[in-house]
């Protein structure tokens, strides 16, 4: 997340429980069906407060649907009371997962206990560091592309593509940016330009099967302004054009307040100390966004909850 961003308002989106369905509709979710009604499946649901204050919804059990009758039963025997411990506390997780796996449950089946279905089979985590200076310099230009390619199933990353940019209209990195984000010139020097760079994400993006029509997949970002101001705005002034995977995404302050129930003002730091998470590397460095967003993401679909679109068609 670079300065233009904080420079960027952010509407708070109205606080709802939408996002704490009982699942996709039927046929929505990647690989399954329509979760049964919380009657049908003894889910039951209670509030729980983290650290920051804000109150949550934790399903207190949430794989028990998705297994078959057969495996429902063993898998009944093996975790006894934890089956219905609330799989939104990581520690009940850990446990259920283990006592799964030493009973021969494959892992996937162990990650059923833990995760909901998500609506995507993979969640393309970005965040752009771009040109800054203060007073702010016009046009930015993206310095460091990075995306982590996160599996919607398992919620674990599987693979990263990683480039710096080298800008053309500034190629001179300021100290003020230098200090912010830590990208030192020598990182900029003789990299691709911002068209040879999309042009490789492209075939990344292939390469890792993310343009089959059948494969779900969708950015996340923290906040709107990589995919909303800084890509479009750069392309635009430069004359390419915006591939349509970058036109839809998830903006995680809005999950985050939507799972949360208040607004972090603060970004991934608000995130982190809400959430109780160690934050990873250094702030402003992109690729270390891009870890925190995935830790974040991660740990909210443990407590239960489901992401969802959040930018407007284009």
């Amino acid at each position: 997340m670079s300065a233009g961003e904080r420079a960027f308002g952010e509407k708070k989106p109205r606080l709802t429980a939408a996002h704490w369905s009982k699942g996709p509709a039927a046929g929505s979710a990647v690989g399954q069906s329509a979760r049964p009604s919380a009657a049908s499946v003894g889910v039951r649901v209670r509030g729980v407060l983290d650290a920051s204050g804000c109150s949550m919804l934790a399903p207190l059990q949430t794989g028990a649907a998705r297994f078959s009758s057969y495996l429902l039963s063993r898998a009944r025997k093996v975790l006894g009371s934890h089956l219905f411990s609330p799989c939104g506390v990581p520690e009940f997780c850990s446990i259920s997962t283990r006592k799964l796996a030493a009973h021969g449950f494959g892992a996937s089946m162990a990650a059923m206990v833990s995760f909901p279905p998500q609506r995507y089979h993979y969640f393309l985590v970005l965040d752009f560091e771009a040109t800054c200076d203060k007073p702010q310099i016009h046009p930015q230009e993206i310095i460091e592309f990075p995306i982590l390619k996160l599996n919607g199933r398992t919620m674990e990353i599987e693979s990263t593509f990683h480039m710096y940019v080298q800008p053309v209209v500034h190629p001179q990195l300021t100290p003020f940016c230098t200090e912010l984000t830590g990208i030192i010139q020598a990182m900029v020097d003789g990299q691709p330009s911002l068209q040879q760079v999309l042009e490789r994400v492209d075939e990344w993006m292939a390469k890792e099967g993310l343009l089959d029509p059948n494969v779900k997949s969708i950015f996340v970002t923290c906040g709107d302004w990589d995919l909303k101001v800084m890509l479009p705005g750069q392309c635009q002034y430069l004359g390419l054009p915006v591939a349509d995977y970058f036109k839809q995404w998830i903006n995680l302050k809005k999950a985050y307040s939507f799972a949360m129930g208040c607004w972090p003002k603060n970004g991934l730091l608000d995130m982190n100390k809400g959430l109780s998470l160690q934050h990873i590397g250094r702030p402003h460095s992109g690729i270390d966004d891009c870890k925190n967003i995935a830790n974040i993401m991660k740990t909210l679909a443990y407590r239960g909850f489901i992401f969802k679109q959040t930018s407007k068609p284009f």
